[in-house]
């Protein structure tokens, strides 16, 4: 087994007052620390110098118990390289795993962790390449400005950067970000309404905490982005799926299915996972339920940055005049997925109580990246690589549709290609969008079943294509490849 270590202390109890020589328990310390699988076989131990320095002692007591270590052959030693656990000894190879049973007693868990849903590990969801969701394309990002900025910002770190405590973020960050809003979102803000967050997951479970109570009724999308109504559902909430048609949440049917309400969760610019943006009509009922009903909207502007037929569409939150909206925005998937910063825009008499909420959770978000963003943006960068994006999905969504039609004519039904990162296309009677993306997956093409996303049964077989990260070129052989697989 390699060395998973270099000279790392393990756990040593010694005592000084004890009757029993300070040789013999540094002896026993290791050898049951050995034992136990602490330490594993061909790991590395800290050399007698600089464990005898350590435990504020005379070398000698140390180098006793090295000794003795040997001679029983728990240690190993290699010349040059120092002294290491016997790759030779079964029981270091891994301590044995202990069960629920070894430990005893009742093992109980709260209500709330059995509400959410199970994680499994599907695998379309764990590669990179063609149709994947939610994948930019990151080979086009700008990494030499953005390496730049961030070295600058590592090398020289302001002081609040290392210690500031503001469960909002960074204040110029936000300063940044409300600038951005107002003029492309055109969501009517002030920096002192913004929280940054790791993201809209994060931001869909502070909203969630702070509006509404266990047992609390709330409409989602159906179909909808899953982990939002996992959110809900851990939160001991009963969610009523709403239908979506091409123009969007079909509020009429959720003021009938449940008109009293506590919210409604939306991603009313691009739709996850059918596409559809809500028409103006709509967007106006579903406000001036709000308004009556006192209820609250959480907008998830989806994908809003990218509109292919049109100009972006304004955001739900501008036309709100009764501040009920919550509105939830990302910077993961414009950007990077692992860059996790996302933000909240809230109505000035929630502020406390979101910040209630945010300072139990995590006190306040991580602030090197908050830094780098905010000179990202201020120098342009951002809008720059926005605009060069647009052009960029436009032609690739372009070689999509076209691949497609070519490919399967009308076979297949497109929805949602008039913006966004990914188009959805729905199956034939007889198909299983599941085992599909599983077969697929094993062949590297990383399609995301559309029947997950319903709370229900499944009205429709499909699958929603992601088309960010495949080159223009590629697309034509991407979509034949999975015609092979789909034999429609």
């Amino acid at each position: 087994m390699a060395d998973v270590s270099r000279g790392i202390l393990p756990v040593l109890s010694v005592d000084r007052e004890s009757d029993e020589p300070l040789h013999r328990q540094v002896y026993a310390g290791f050898r049951d620390a050995i034992l136990r699988g602490d330490l594993a076989a061909g790991q590395q131990v800290p050399s007698s110098r600089a464990l005898a320095t350590e435990l504020a002692m005379s070398r000698f007591p140390v180098l006793d118990a090295y000794s003795q270590l040997h001679a029983e052959g728990f240690f190993e030693s290699r010349v040059g390289a120092g002294t290491f656990v016997a790759a030779s000894l079964p029981v270091a190879r891994g301590a044995a795993k202990r069960t629920a049973k070894d430990s005893g007693g009742r093992r109980s868990t709260s209500r709330r962790s059995s509400q959410f849903p199970a994680f499994r590990a599907v695998p379309w969801r764990h590669g990179w390449g063609a149709f994947g969701v939610h994948q930019p394309a990151l080979d086009q990002f700008p990494f030499e400005i953005w390496s730049r900025l961030t070295a600058r910002h590592s090398r020289s770190p302001r002081a609040h950067a290392l210690h500031h405590i503001d469960p909002l973020g960074l204040e110029p960050f936000r300063e940044a970000i409300c600038t951005y809003l107002r003029a492309s979102r055109a969501v009517r803000c002030d920096p002192s309404q913004i929280m940054v967050v790791s993201g809209s997951q994060q931001a869909l479970d502070i909203a969630t905490r702070v509006l509404l109570d266990e047992g609390d009724t709330a409409w989602v999308e159906e179909p909808c982005y899953p982990l939002a109504r996992a959110i809900l559902a851990g939160a001991g909430c009963r969610t009523v799926p709403v239908p979506v048609d091409e123009r969007g949440l079909e509020v009429s049917a959720g003021i009938g299915a449940a008109g009293d309400a506590r919210a409604a969760f939306v991603t009313p610019s691009h739709h996850f996972a059918l596409g559809a943006t809500m028409s103006a009509s709509r967007r106006f009922q579903l406000l001036e339920w709000a308004r009556r009903a006192g209820a609250w909207i959480v907008e998830d502007d989806y994908d809003s940055e990218y509109r292919y037929e049109s100009m972006p569409i304004p955001s739900l939150q501008g036309l709100d005049h009764a501040q009920r909206v919550i509105y939830i925005g990302t910077f993961s998937k414009v950007l990077f997925p692992s860059l996790r910063l996302g933000y909240l825009v809230i109505p000035e008499d929630l502020l406390e109580r979101f910040m209630r909420v945010r300072f139990a959770m995590d006190i306040f978000p991580s602030y090197l990246y908050q830094e780098v963003l905010t000179d990202f943006m201020r120098a342009g960068h951002f809008a720059r690589h926005i605009r060069r994006m647009r052009n960029l999905y436009r032609a690739r969504r372009t070689a999509l549709v076209e691949s497609l039609r070519a490919e399967f004519g009308d076979r297949l039904e497109i929805h949602g290609a008039e913006a966004g990162m990914h188009l959805t296309v729905t199956l034939p009677r007889g198909c299983r969008d599941t085992e599909i993306a599983t077969r697929a997956a094993g062949e590297h093409l990383w399609l995301w079943p559309l029947s997950p996303c319903y709370s229900g049964k499944a009205p429709w077989q499909g699958l929603i294509l992601g088309f960010a990260n495949t080159p223009e070129e590629q697309m034509p052989d991407a979509v034949r490849h999975l015609g092979r697989i789909l034999a429609v």
